[in-house]
């Protein structure tokens, strides 16, 4: 493959800025806040995977607008997942239904249910 030349490298640069700049408001905002509930556990596990696989693809091509903004995009997107880990790690302590969160949760419910109508 021939090298890019310097316009093709430029536009590289300037999208990879432009992607990994609109992240950082939102890693920024969650980073502060904690507050991971808005967060798919399963997406940002595989968007995180994914950005560290581009990562890996950019440093074996030599891409420098890849390394660059999945370099910083990992960074932050692997400490929200840090994060949201925690945070599910947390409420799962929290549940009194941990261990069978979806039918031990719905029993208790209609136990209590029955129990007022009675």
């Amino acid at each position: 493959m021939s090298q890019p030349s310097s316009a093709i490298e430029i536009l590289g640069y300037v999208a990879a800025s432009l992607t990994t700049s609109s992240f950082i408001p939102q890693a920024m905002r969650t980073l502060s806040s904690s507050d991971t509930r808005g967060i798919s556990l399963s997406m940002y596990t595989l968007f995180t995977s994914g950005i560290a696989l581009w990562l890996i693809y950019g440093a074996l091509t030599g891409n420098g607008p890849l390394i660059i903004a999945n370099a910083i995009t990992v960074v932050l997107s692997g400490l929200i997942l840090q994060r949201k880990l925690e945070n599910h790690r947390g409420d799962n302590r929290d549940s009194p239904n941990s261990g069978d969160r979806k039918t031990g949760g719905k029993r208790k419910r209609i136990k209590l249910r029955a129990k007022s109508n009675a």
